[in-house]
């Protein structure tokens, strides 16, 4: 925090993540107001995703190419236009399912570029001493936005409907803008982009998939991802159906979680080991506490399982996220954290059908422990790997404690 952008750059995260929480709150809730089922919701939810699944590879190629705080201008003006879309027709009560499709795949072709050239932007501002505690402390910052946005949410859902949450949205980008704005760009950690050559999507994922430290991570993600991290779609099928809830219980649900993964992404950053083996001991955690969420007999069991479900969330996805960047070459940088976003975001439009035919045919319960079967199978991945000797463990680069 010592690093002005940085703190620049986190604050305008605060703001915009807790719209884009309310957001998330929101297109769920609007969804299913709109008649839908279980599977309607995952394969909407999928919608949004399915372009980081599609393009998100070359969105890094772009990353690699271009003046990063640049491309972030852009990809986060897109971002509000779209909230804007759907703010304005849902409050004119024009929505429709298929429109509110359209918009969220809009959304998605901007997160396709936006995910890694944000990601990998971190390290130009930090460099690689502080890229563990800098990544940790971003997570930590997107999950404290979990407990506020979803909060705000249900009050407002309650209030004046869901287009206040896509209107509040569309204006928290305003603050991604302003920060971007006022860094200095001297203070930058200085890299040479990659000039545009044929076949460098492809050297990308020749690279990632010789390379067994980002392989064994990147195949975990996708695995953990695609089914572990629907919560989007499960948690307001387990609100309404399970404990009888409205919006307000669904936003206390996220608001649980988030609270956990702060405090769990506060202990993690004060972690300076990544690598395969740490991975695979937190995905098995991870396994343990969705266990733990899928048979909570009532909501205040339900509430703190999540609150764990939170902190396992958060340390997943930093040790993954340092984990691979450190492994990764410079030059290579936005094309893996491309991979990882496809991974952990790209694979919704696979996951989310399943997690929602799941829950809707078997019981909001049952996506929880299809969650949870998820993670156990990514553990041992991570074990059979290390036992076969393709990967072995990565230490970071020594870093003051967060």
């Amino acid at each position: 925090m010592r690093v002005r952008n940085f703190r620049l750059f986190i604050a305008g995260q605060l703001v915009s993540l807790c719209g884009t929480w309310m957001q998330t709150i929101a297109l769920g809730w609007l969804v299913l107001s709109l008649g839908a089922s279980g599977t309607t919701l995952g394969l909407v939810t999928a919608t949004q995703f399915l372009p980081v699944l599609l393009f998100g590879p070359y969105g890094g190629v772009i990353a690699d190419r271009s003046d990063r705080r640049r491309l972030l201008m852009i990809t986060q003006t897109g971002s509000g236009l779209a909230a804007l879309t759907l703010g304005i027709l849902d409050l004119t009560g024009s929505a429709r399912l298929w429109m509110v499709a359209v918009t969220a795949m809009l959304i998605g072709l901007c997160n396709a570029v936006d995910n890694p050239t944000r990601q990998t932007f971190v390290q130009e501002m930090v460099g690689p001493e502080y890229l563990p505690n800098a990544i940790t402390l971003n997570s930590v910052t997107m999950n404290a936005a979990r407990i506020i946005g979803p909060a705000l949410a249900g009050a407002i859902i309650l209030g004046i409907g869901t287009a206040g949450c896509f209107l509040f949205n569309a204006a928290s980008f305003g603050a991604v803008l302003i920060a971007l704005r006022r860094m200095n760009t001297a203070e930058l950690h200085a890299r040479t982009p990659v000039h545009r050559a044929p076949g460098q999507l492809r050297a990308g994922l020749r690279y990632a998939w010789r390379t067994g430290t980002l392989r064994v991570p990147l195949v975990m993600m996708m695995v953990i991802g695609a089914l572990s991290y629907e919560f989007q779609v499960v948690l307001p099928l387990v609100a309404r159906e399970t404990f009888d809830g409205d919006a307000a219980t669904y936003s206390l649900m996220t608001a649980a979680m988030g609270s956990g993964a702060v405090v769990g992404g506060l202990a993690v950053a004060r972690r300076r080991r990544v690598g395969v083996r740490p991975l695979g001991l937190i995905a098995a955690v991870f396994g343990g506490v969705l266990l733990l969420a899928a048979i909570a007999p009532t909501l205040p069991v339900e509430l703190a399982a999540l609150v764990l479900v939170g902190a396992g969330s958060v340390a997943f996805i930093s040790t993954g996220n340092a984990t691979v960047q450190l492994a990764a070459d410079p030059a290579m940088r936005g094309r893996v954290m491309a991979l990882w976003s496809v991974a952990l975001l790209g694979s919704t439009p696979v996951g989310g059908p399943i997690a929602g035919w799941v829950a809707q045919s078997c019981g909001p319960r049952a996506g929880l422990v299809l969650a949870a079967v998820a993670a156990f199978v990514g553990a041992g991945y991570a074990l059979l790997s290390l036992r076969s000797r393709s990967s072995t463990d990565t230490a970071a680069p020594a870093a003051p404690s967060a």
